[in-house]
Order: structure tokens, then sequence, then C-alpha cells
């Protein structure tokens, strides 16, 4: 095993410095070396040491395992294993297991047309790139739901292990039920130091430490050192010792009986390496301590190409580990040494959960069709749009009650999604109280994630996604800034999966922002934002898809849509709250298939040019975009008006920039090339410009959204304050087209006085006008 590790710690380094002569068969020299030195050492050989010992546990058991590296800049110690058991030559074999093959190997190791630094979706058995600001044990917990023969190894680095993500996400381990669940065994790598600073878990007390992992409820296990072959008996035995615990945890559980309301919380084991930075690296270069100190981080002898000396020592160093004994004379690692590996599927590399479009099976889903809401007539009912989607997603549960499980942030009551609890309540193993019985829709089988911290569930929507099943996640708008940087990187992820041929597909990411905007007039500016879209907007168009439907049966085909999508990360964003119903579900489904359209009934230019186009995008700006047209035709009879619904948000983008984006035909036909187009929007009035810039008429385009003007509100006074109300969508018509700049001047007048009466009536009794708030269609 030893060997073993030596082979992977050489082929670490290789492919940091090395573009020729892989297996030091000659003198090495400078036209053997890389002229960019690019990697990370420091991570490396600790990441390797944990591969290739959980490889023992793997063959002794035959246990299926996955391994994720928390470290994102430890790349190279987890290739190198990948490499030598087999699986990197099998998936590309170019990089064959032979001397051209590995000097193909270390060539592509970040450098231009090969491979990140980082654990990146082409590293066969990734599910997480690394270096992802804390992700890891989250997403490992989300790989072993549903998954009972699974035992996730993930590495977690120290430097990771001060973010908040992170800490957070100690606490998964409450939430894996030992019955239908696989395991997580967490390695807390401490090798003491970040890019240039020490890690704080590394300088803390042994027992303080000890006390924060059984704080957080896991039984930690240290294995600390620097002498390799005391290091290799002391994790062997630790890590029989663990496995044990994990195996005793789950017979005890699984062999009480099939109810699986007998599951109980458990406390798992988890393991504490503490090993130098930079292990068997160069102890110092040029009088300065490298291993074990942070200048190991990064490449530690970074001058090889213009000091000779550092060319020797990096000859030297790479000699150390005896790569002649290691490789045969085709460059093939030894047979003795191969055998140590496991072969086939159980290699971590090539698990098929770490490659999960693999295991993927459709969900059985009921018609959405059946839980249609009744419209004989548009803009006339109310009712609260999630609710139905509630109803939806309870009996999609029901027939998925081993690969489906919607996720949320303590909110999904809030969110009017509680009919799920009818099936499936919120997971718990913790204690419970005679109060919990009273509406506390606990249970130790619960499929419903809900934790209030949107990293640790949105990572657990990943792993879960990542591994070949699906989820559904909904959190207010204004919190769902919290997880940008995660929606990014998974993002990022399903981009470059799209050229992986060998990547089989997952499911979309469904996330309905809920609570929005125009609906958080009571509990203030805070929570008004709803610039979640902008971000979005920037990722890979190829993966992402917004949605703004703005009644239940226009939610309703949307999600039916979302769920059965794949490679996507779907963005729906529709209020809780009451709102006015618009369209039946035939008419919703043709409405979402076509993403935009015009609305018939609202609009009066059939076969007639329009003096003005209205549109609406999301649910309170079309009501108030509905109100400002009703406003002018009843004071213009004469007055053509167009008037437009989007529910995809990316239709905007032209058809060369987005797969959804309208052909600049289409676009001028609905929005024509000359007309005053007055567009409310649901989120920052600017967003519709970057979509829109490039079209004919963008000059034309008059954009009202949320612009930061907000406070405790009534939601007419704040749809005011940001000027998306009826009254300053008609005033704005009125204003532009010069036909109405003079004879509509009372009808300016009458709207800016009813604007005033509004504000009044607000500050005065704390609600809105009855005849604003129970406005319907009138025509």
């Amino acid at each position: 095993m030893d060997a073993y590790w030596r082979a992977c710690c050489y082929l670490a380094a290789g492919m940091i410095y090395l573009r020729e002569n892989p297996l030091l068969r000659e003198p090495l020299n400078l036209e053997h070396i890389k002229q960019r030195l690019l990697g990370h050492w420091g991570a490396s050989p600790g990441l390797a040491f944990v591969y290739v010992h959980m490889n023992r546990i793997i063959k002794a058991h035959q246990q299926s395992a996955i391994f994720l590296a928390g470290p994102g800049h430890g790349a190279p110690g987890v290739l190198a294993p990948v490499y030598l058991e087999g699986t990197y030559s099998e998936i590309y074999p170019n990089k064959s297991e032979d001397a051209e093959g590995l000097r193909s190997f270390f060539k592509q190791f970040s450098f231009p047309g090969g491979i990140g630094s980082h654990c990146t979706p082409e590293t066969p058995g990734s599910i997480h790139e690394g270096g992802e600001l804390g992700y890891s044990i989250s997403h490992a917990f989300g790989a072993a739901l549903d998954n009972p023969d699974l035992l996730v190894t993930v590495v977690v680095g120290d430097g990771e292990a001060e973010t908040g993500p992170l800490a957070t996400s100690w606490h998964s381990s409450k939430f894996l039920n030992p019955i239908r669940d696989g395991a997580v065994l967490p390695v807390l790598h401490l090798n003491g130091y970040k890019i240039n600073n020490p890690t704080l878990l590394s300088r803390i007390p042994h027992e303080e430490l000890a006390s924060l992992m059984r704080g957080y409820g896991w039984e930690p296990h240290f294995v600390e050192g620097d002498d390799p072959m005391t290091m290799h008996q002391t994790m062997a035995t630790t890590l029989d010792a663990c496995y044990a615990k994990i195996r005793s945890i789950q017979q005890q559980a699984r062999d009480g009986g099939p109810l699986l309301n007998q599951a109980k919380r458990a406390i798992w084991p988890m393991i504490v390496l503490r090993s130098p930075k930079g292990w068997t690296g160069p102890k110092e270069v040029d009088g300065h301590k490298v291993e074990g100190f942070w200048r190991a981080h990064q490449v530690p002898l970074a001058g090889v190409r213009e000091n000779p000396e550092h060319l020797a020592q990096l000859e030297a160093w790479l000699r150390s580990y005896k790569p002649e004994e290691l490789f045969d004379a085709e460059g093939r690692l030894m047979p003795e040494l191969k055998a140590l590996a496991p072969t086939s599927t159980l290699r971590m590399s090539a698990n098929p959960h770490a490659n999960g479009g693999l295991l993927r099976r459709s969900l059985r889903m009921p018609d959405f069709n059946s839980y249609a809401l009744d419209v004989p007539k548009p803009g006339v009912q109310r009712a609260g749009n999630t609710y139905p989607l509630g109803v939806f997603l309870r009996d999609i549960m029901a027939e998925n009650m081993t690969n489906f499980r919607v996720f949320g942030p303590d909110e999904n009551s809030s969110n009017k999604l509680q009919a799920i609890y009818a099936v499936s309540k919120k997971l718990w193993l913790e204690d419970y109280l005679p109060e919990d019985e009273d509406g506390g829709e606990l249970s130790p089988d619960g499929r419903v994630m809900e934790m209030l911290s949107e990293h640790t569930l949105e990572g657990w929507l990943e792993g879960y996604l990542l591994t070949g099943r699906h989820g559904f996640f909904s959190t207010y708008e204004a919190f769902v800034h919290v997880i940008d940087s995660m929606f990014n990187q998974h993002a990022k992820w399903l981009s470059i999966t799209q050229d992986i041929p060998w990547r089989a597909p997952i499911s979309s990411l469904n996330l309905l922002i809920t609570s929005t905007v125009w609906r958080q007039d009571h509990n203030g500016f805070t929570h008004q934002d709803p610039g979640f879209l902008d971000v979005v907007v920037n990722k890979d168009p190829d993966v992402i898809r917004i949605y703004l439907p703005p009644d239940v049966n226009t939610l309703l085909s949307t999600a039916n849509h979302c769920l059965k999508s794949r490679d996507y990360v779907n963005v729906i964003v529709s209020d809780k709250q009451q709102h006015l119903q618009y369209l039946d579900m035939d008419a919703a489904v043709r409405h979402c298939t076509k993403g935009l359209g015009i609305w018939d009934w609202a609009s009066n230019d059939e076969d007639e040019e329009p003096d003005l186009v209205m549109v609406g995008c999301g649910d309170i700006p079309t009501k108030e975009a509905l109100a400002a047209t009703a406003l002018l035709r009843e004071s213009f009879p004469e007055l053509k008006i167009r008037f437009i619904n989007v529910v995809d948000l990316l239709r905007l983008l032209p058809e060369r920039e987005h797969p959804h984006g309208l052909s600049d035909r289409d676009f001028d036909g609905l929005f024509t090339k000359d007309r005053h187009v007055i567009f409310n929007f649901h989120g920052y009035p600017w967003l519709i410009h970057r979509l829109t810039y490039a079209r004919t008429n963008h000059h034309n385009f008059h954009v009202r959204g949320y612009k930061e003007k907000g406070n405790i509100n009534t939601p007419m006074e704040l749809a005011i304050n940001n000027e998306i109300d009826r009254y300053t969508l008609a005033i704005d018509a009125i204003n532009r087209l010069p036909e109405l700049q003079v004879k509509g001047a009372h009808v300016r007048e009458r709207l800016r006085d009813q604007q005033i009466e509004c504000r009044n009536h607000a500050y005065k009794f704390g609600i809105d006008l009855p005849e604003i708030d129970n406005w319907t269609w009138p025509f």
C-alpha cells in the first residue's frame, strides 16, 4: 500500500511539473519541464492517502463507495489513483497505461486544451469539483440519501472547514436514516495551512477539536503523524474501526424490523487526519520550510526553470518515490500494485453513482391537468398559486417514494406546499415533544428535508441529483441569494458536462422562488430583492431556464415541464399569496409552450396596428399592467392596445443567444418595430434591457420593475414607490403617445389623484383600498 501511495504521490507531482520524460528514464532537464507551473501540491498526498486506504476497505468488503475531495486544489491527489486503477485510460484511451499515455496524462494537467486543477466533471468518479467554498459534506449526504448500500467518503480541507456552508453541513448526520440511507464518512484533513495562513482547526487544542466534533454529533477518530509507515498502520486500524461502526449502526437499525419509523438518529464515526501539508515533498527550499508549512500549498519548487539548484532538487524529490520500482518497462503499474485496487464498478472512479445519469429513472408523473383550476373567465377569480402545486408534488412524492425529495428551509408550509405532508412528513430523527403531534408534521421516515440553511439544502439536492435522483427546492426570494455561488458552481458543472459524452444526463435542479418582492410589503426592505434572476442570466444559456408563471395553471404546466427535464437549472418565480387567475388549463399549456404571447381577451388591436404594447411578466406586474390597460381603454376607447404576457423570460433573447430565444421576425411581430412598449417586470428593470438590447424596437422599450424603493408598505404603495402600479403605467402611456398628450391631460390628473388617494388610505388604515385589492378585469 505504501508503494501504491508513493506511485500516487509521484503522479501528483509529475502532473504539476512534467511534460516529457514521465518516468525519469533519463536525467531531468529543462526540456522536460512545463513552461508554466500550475497546480496545488499541498493537499494532494493526503487525498491520495485516504483514497488508497479506502480501496482496501472496498476490496475487503466488496463495498460500493464514492470519493469526494473537498480541497479543490488537491485534484492531483485524486487524479493519480483514478489513473492508476485504469478508469482514466478506459474513458480517455490516449491517456493509456504506458509511458506515452502517462506523458499525455501529465501534460494535460492545468494546460491549455487539457483539464483544470480541480476534480472537474472530466474526472471519472467526481460529483464534486472541490474548491467550492464548503459544499463537500452536503454533497456527500445528498449522494447517500436513499442509497442504502453506498458509502460516501468525503475529505474536508481544513481551510474549507472555516466556511459557513461547511460549518452548517456537519448537522447533516442528524438527517441520515440508517435504515434507508447510505453512510457518509468524513475525513477532516488537517494539514495546517491555507494559501499562506494557518487554519483554525489545526491550531486549537486536541480536546477542543474533539469536543467540537462531538458537539456536532460525531464520534471523532484521530490519525496523526508524519512517518508514512506508522500512519499507514494507524489509518488502516482506524478505518477498520469506523467501517465496523457504520455497519453496526446500519445492521442494528435494519434488523429491528420492517417498520421504517423505528429509525433513530445515530452517532456516526468521522476521522481527523493530521498530516503535513505537502507531505513527502521538499522539506526546505532556499532555507525556508516547505513541507508542513504554507509554502507547500501550490508549487513547492517554482523556480526550476531559472535555478539549477531547484531543478536538481526537483529531480531528487521525484526520484525519492523510486518510480523504477513502481512501473514496469512499458510504463505500467507493477502487477502486484495494480492488484491492490478494486476492479470494475467497485472502483470509486467507475462507480455508477458518480455518473448518476446512468442510474436515473424517470419520475412516475400524475397528469398535471388533473390539478387544474377552473377559470371560466379571465382575470375575475382569485386563488393561491402555489397550493395546487403542493397537491401535485404530494402525488408525485406518493408515486416516487425512493427517488424524489422536496427541500425547503423551514418554509414549505409558509410557501403553501403543505399538501405534501399528507404522504411524507418532514424528516426528524431527534427528540420528540408531545406538542409535535399537533401540526409538527415530523417523522423519522419523512422525505421532506427542512433545515434553516439554504446552503445545506442546496448541497443535499445537488448531491441527490448528481447521483441519479429527482428533487424540488422552494425558498424565499430574498434569501435565495444565500446560494448564489452554489447555483453558479452547479450551472458550471452542467455546462461542462454538455461536452462530455460519457456523462449521462441528470435530472434538472428545480428551484421555486416564492414569497416574492411584491408581497414582502409587511416584512420590509430586507425581504425585497428579485435579483437572483440577474445572477442566473449570467450562466451558460444551454443550462439555464427562467419562468414567471402568473397563475395556478401556468405554474402547474411549468412545474410539470421542469420536473421532466434534464441537465438544466430551472428557476420558477411564483408568489404564494392570492392572485388573479387568467387562463384555463388548455390556454395555459398553449401559453407556456409558446413561452410568451398575446392575450387576445386583454387586447383590442386585432387586425390593426396597436397604438401601444403593454407587457406583464410576473404575477403582480401582470395584474397591474392589465389594470393600466383597462384604465386606458375606459378613458380612450379608440386606443388600440396589445397585451402580452411573458412566462419564459429567456424567450426575449435572440435565438442565436439562447435555445429558447425568439427570431427577430417573431419578436418584431409581437412587440412591433416602432410602437412604444411598456414592460412591467417582476425584477430589476435593467435585466429586460439587457435581454432585448439587440432588438429592432429596443429604443421604444420602457421597462418598469423593482428599483430598491421599499419599506413597510401596503402592496399598492410598494408598487407605486417602484412605479409598477397601474396609475404610473397609464400615465406613462399618456405621456409617450403624441395623440394623448393634450387630450389626456384630465385623465392624467385623475390618475394622479387616485394614486395619492391610495397612499393616503394606506397610511390611514394600513391596508389598500378595497377596489384596488379586489380589482378584476372589467371587459
